[in-house]
């Protein structure tokens, strides 16, 4: 009988120690300051089952945008957005609220850049926009956020930043 309450013991302190090792990470927030010709941070750590917000804050006195992806396209020899979007990729659709302020404005592509993928924009000083999302198995890996605006100045003046994505 006292083996089979020490087997017991055993296998019941396994489950829960499996059952600690898959539970869902805390919810994590963070705050992006858009300028010239910067993110900040400009690291973003994630990890799998996490629910991101970035708060979003143009304190810059140009137009923003933020893009998440990997392998820059380029028109006309000018960086342009990413070859494979990060929010695609994972089939995944971020949730954005806009500042009332900005009202109309849409994320997505944006025509008259001609990017593709998914993107929010900040086109004046003190606009906001938060986005939120539960980061996939998908994601996993490094991610790169920039700002292709005055096509592609920013993103080569280093508006470049990272989105890595743990287990």
């Amino acid at each position: 009988m006292k083996k089979y309450s020490y087997s017991l013991i055993v296998v019941l302190f396994a489950a829960l120690l499996a059952a600690c090792a898959q539970s869902t990470p805390e919810p994590v927030t963070y705050t992006i300051d858009m300028t010239e010709y910067a993110f900040t941070p400009s690291t973003i750590e994630a990890k799998v089952g996490q629910q991101v917000t970035l708060n979003l804050v143009n304190k810059g006195t140009l137009e923003h945008e933020i893009m998440f992806g990997r392998e820059v396209m380029k028109m006309n020899n000018r960086p342009n957005g990413y070859q494979t979007d990060m929010f695609e990729e994972a089939g995944i659709e971020p949730t954005v609220m806009m500042m009332e302020s900005m009202e109309g404005m849409e994320e997505g592509g944006h025509e008259e850049e001609g990017h593709t993928g998914f993107m929010v924009l900040l086109p004046k000083t003190g606009d906001q926009a938060t986005l939120t999302f539960t980061v996939t198995k998908d994601m996993v890996g490094e991610w790169e956020m920039g700002c292709f605006e005055l096509e592609g100045v920013h993103y080569d003046s280093g508006m470049v930043g990272k989105f890595i994505v743990s287990q």
